[in-house]
Formats: structure tokens, sequence, C-alpha cells
């Protein structure tokens, strides 16, 4: 959710790169859902395992706070729940808490 925002709100001005440490082999369905009532298709997406060769060249590593471990850099920390398993108006108040956090970094840079 934070990688589509951020590529929303900054465009090409900055270049996004989303991952994890225990990435799923798909994206939660409604997580998918809830982005696309926003108007954010991310069905095409496909969580990524974090590659350390990406960090040492990240300018600012985030964690969104859910299941982080063994991130060798941790620059912000956005304490986001994991919405795995949540219904989805919970969902929702966590993709709404990504996006004005995106919304945030991308004025910031």
């Amino acid at each position: 959710m934070a990688e589509a925002y951020l590529r929303a709100f900054a465009g090409d001005a900055v270049e996004v790169a989303s991952a994890g440490t225990i990435p799923a082999d798909m994206p939660e369905p409604v997580v998918v859902q809830v982005m696309a009532e926003d108007g954010i298709d991310i069905s095409g997406v496909r969580p990524k395992l974090l590659d350390p060769r990406i960090v040492e060249l990240a300018d600012v590593i985030i964690t969104m706070g859910c299941d982080v471990q063994g991130v060798p850099r941790i620059d912000e920390d956005w304490g986001l729940p994991d919405p795995k398993g949540e219904a989805i108006g919970r969902v929702r108040e966590i993709r709404d808490m990504a996006k004005a956090k995106a919304h945030e970094l991308a004025k910031r840079l």
C-alpha cells in the first residue's frame, strides 16, 4: 500500500522499492480490494523478499512496523498494523494510515 501511494504522490521524482523479510506469495485480496476502492490497482503486484543490495543503495529505509526481522538498517518505522487477516473496515483504516504517511513522505522528498 505504501509503495503504491508513494508512486502515486511522487511519480518519477523518487524510485520506490518495496520488499519484506517474510513476503507472502500473493497480496492479500482484501488489500487489493481496498486499494481499488481508492483508485489504485495493485492486483499485479507480487510481494518480494528484501534484497540486501537494495538496502545498501537506498537513501531511506522505512519499515511498516509489522513482522520486521533482519533489516540491517531502519531510518523510519511507520508502526502500521499488518492488514493480514483483518476485517475490511480495519484494512481500510490501515490503508488510510499508509496513504497519510506516504503523502507526508512525498512532500518531504
